[in-house]
């Protein structure tokens, strides 16, 4: 189908109503979402309006009615069955990443094609008022999804639901009546971009990342304004020939063409600076570090940007000239907390490389690192004036790292730890502010790598729509995972809860526990001091999602999507047999204590 007829179709079916659920009186409607609500939704504990809790990405709830004395008490009050779960492409089924949005009790949640509902919470049950389904060509799309069949979660932003499709829409859907009031194209899948991220909504602007990095696309931010539903700012993190950063792309065929650099994963945002936080990920090919010699700006970096304008003002770049897959598009935790006897405006990322970083935010320079995996063979460790790895030498075009296990012609297959999935993958971290304790969902991990150079032909762009990675992981050793605490005051490790399987969901913070789930579909929490279990379900399905809490009719409630699906199964299931009997599944948990 071309791709003005495929557009044509889903604008058709996206005009009609949305999915009639209900003859009941319609619930009260709540006012529009402002943008002064979204800067305060860290002093609103009963709601969860933005994907990560609050702008700063803490993923901290200060609700106690459920706490280390009474967890135990915790059970299923209701669950809900949703759809998505079909798959497409190169994908056998989709999964469920995304993070419930919480308003008055009134609950917004995606499958993995980006259908969103509109849930009633109230009443102690989950009653479906609506579904927008985006009809997204399953094929066409799942074709170029790197790493599944995803969606993370909704913005809102007036009386709209803001979300994503695979397809590299962004969609705007009325909160009454689920109907679409406008969309834009934003990504190109047609030449490998799809976008699997949550927006980001900042004063009248609602903020994208893409995906695609594996397929030579080159990596982007882009805003559009709320109100005229046009582009305001595109930033591109490959810089064009002559732009800043243009010089650490130093081959003569323009490999920054295909650079890579995707950023899907949703950032943060500080008022006080007006500054936006944005992970980016790794540069292109993935493997072949020689194909494109120099450091290659600006991917595996941190960027902080205007928020109006798009400007960068400072970057961080954790591994120069990347030869791993270690991508940075982890999610920037804002924190006010002193360091060496200061009052220290924080930025914190736990990065792929197997370290956790922190820098100032103000203006990028680095503060203390540390690795949060029990293996890092790739590099001896860092630099603690500069953060950069120990061998990373700036005279150098390609780095060699760890050359006995850095892939390279030289040295075709490496084992490397961690693995290509990283010390942490997209999953995010919480951050206790009165602990002032960060928890990393990890993935302990090794895997050998085998290079496959590739030539450059100049003059002749890759192929659109096929992979463009220089290599593949395979992954057949034992990974595991753990849940660990850092002390962000002095960057040490004071806390490691090692679990079973790779942390693949999330995390939620609480006064007093920490909540996780597992991809054999146990949910369970930890205590926040001690890291000791002190409960835990079981599912019967995959997480692949972080939990989040909420109040409904007065009640504290944990909430969960359950479903597992992006890369694991399909890449990376040898390393973890026993997950071979878990099945696909699409389901909402809610647990309370009464």
């Amino acid at each position: 189908m071309a791709k003005t007829m495929r557009m044509a179709v889903i604008a058709l079916a996206l005009a009609g109503p949305a999915v009639a659920l209900a003859a009941d009186p319609p619930p009260p409607v709540a006012g529009p979402v402002t943008p002064d609500q979204l800067l305060k939704a860290d002093q609103d504990p009963g709601d969860w309006l933005t994907h990560h809790k609050d702008y700063s990405a803490h993923r901290f709830s200060s609700l106690d009615q459920i706490n280390k004395s009474n967890v135990k008490n915790l059970h299923v009050a209701w669950t809900l069955q949703l759809g998505g779960v079909e798959g497409g492409g190169i994908w056998s089924h989709g999964g469920l990443e995304g993070t419930p949005i919480v308003r008055d009790g009134m609950m917004y949640v995606t499958d993995g094609w980006g259908s969103v509902y509109k849930i009633d919470t109230s009443g102690g049950q989950g009653k479906l008022l609506w579904k927008m389904d985006p009809k997204t060509d399953h094929d066409w799309a799942g074709a170029v999804a790197c790493c599944g069949v995803d969606n993370r979660g909704v913005a809102l932003a007036g009386n709209l639901v803001l979300s994503h499709s695979l397809d590299g829409r962004l969609i705007a859907t009325d909160a009454d009546t689920g109907k679409v009031a406008w969309q834009r194209q934003v990504a190109d899948p047609d030449k490998s971009e799809v976008i699997t991220g949550a927006p980001l909504v900042v004063k009248n602007l609602v903020i994208t990342g893409v995906a695609g990095a594996e397929y030579g696309i080159r990596g982007w931010i882009a805003a559009t304004d709320l109100t005229t539903h046009k582009e305001v700012w595109r930033t591109y993190t490959i810089p064009a020939k002559g732009e800043p950063g243009s010089n650490t792309w130093k081959d003569s065929y323009d490999a920054a063409a295909t650079g890579g650099g995707s950023t899907w994963v949703t950032g943060t945002y500080d008022p006080r600076t007006n500054t936006l936080f944005w992970g980016v990920g790794n540069p292109g090919p993935d493997w072949d570090s020689q194909y494109r010699p120099g450091d290659n700006l600006y991917t595996d970096c941190t960027l902080a940007l205007d928020v109006d304008t798009g400007k960068i003002k400072w970057h961080f770049q954790h591994t120069p000239n990347d030869p791993f897959d270690y991508d940075s598009v982890a999610e920037n935790v804002l924190v006010d907390a002193p360091v060496h006897g200061h009052q220290t405006h924080l930025d914190l990322e736990a990065d792929r490389n197997g370290f956790a970083y922190a820098v100032d935010r103000d203006n990028g320079s680095f503060l203390w690192g540390l690795p949060f995996v029990k293996k890092v063979t790739w590099t001896k460790g860092l630099d603690p004036e500069t953060g950069k790895p120990a061998e990373y030498d700036p005279k150098l075009a390609v780095q060699k790292y760890n050359p006995a296990v850095t892939p390279s012609k030289d040295h075709l297959v490496t084992v490397t730890c961690p693995g290509n999935m990283g010390g942490k993958n997209w999953p995010p971290t919480a951050y206790n502010p009165a602990l002032k304790e960060w928890y990393i969902p990890v993935i302990e991990s090794c895997n050998r790598i085998t290079e496959k150079p590739i030539t450059p032909t100049p003059g002749k762009p890759i192929a659109k729509r096929e992979m463009f990675t220089g290599g593949g992981p395979d992954e057949s050793q034992r990974i595991t995972g753990s849940v660990t605490a850092i002390d962000v005051t002095t960057g040490k490790e004071v806390g490691k809860f090692e679990t079973p399987y790779p942390m693949l969901g999330g995390l939620l913070a609480t006064p007093d526990l920490v909540f996780y789930g597992q991809p054999d579909g146990k949910v369970a929490a930890l205590d926040a001091k001690t890291l000791q279990p002190l409960w835990s379900f079981d599912t019967g399905a995959g997480v692949n999602a972080p939990p989040m809490t909420f109040t409904s009719g007065g009640k504290q409630y944990i909430a969960i999507l359950v479903g597992q699906g992006g890369a694991w199964d399909k890449w990376f299931i040898d390393a973890t047999p026993e997950l071979k009997r878990i099945q696909p599944g699409s389901m909402l948990y809610v647990f309370s204590l009464s």
